[in-house]
């Protein structure tokens, strides 16, 4: 039982095969760029948020969820789980729209005046 408690090494390879991938990209005549761009770090900060918004949403559904099945038939318990999922639901479909009107009105905006 105590060795299943101490804590024991783990001996796994640290490259995961990048080295292979750089000398392939240098090979093939890419460059390698580290900097990135205002709108990469934008874009991935939205990420971010987003995956925040579906984690929060799955919790309150869940939540809900437990909620409905533990009432045992109190209507208050019912009404208020449903509120919840009602709610979140809401929610998600509202920051899904924006996300995604803003991603066609950009697109569009980009294409229209972009150059070359």
């Amino acid at each position: 039982m105590i060795v299943f408690l101490l804590a024991s090494p783990v001996l796994a390879k640290i490259d995961i095969g990048t080295k292979d991938v750089e000398r392939a990209a240098t090979k093939a005549g890419y460059d390698k760029v580290t900097d990135t761009t205002f709108a990469e770090t934008i874009g991935v900060i939205i990420k971010g948020a987003l995956s925040m918004v579906g984690v929060i949403f799955l919790i309150l559904m869940v939540y809900a969820g437990y909620l409905w099945m533990t009432a045992r038939g109190e209507e208050e318990m019912i009404k208020k789980s449903q509120k919840i999922i009602i709610s979140s639901v809401i929610g998600l479909i509202i920051v899904v729209a924006s996300y995604s009107i803003t991603n066609f009105v950009v697109l569009a905006i980009l294409s229209k005046t972009a150059t070359g």
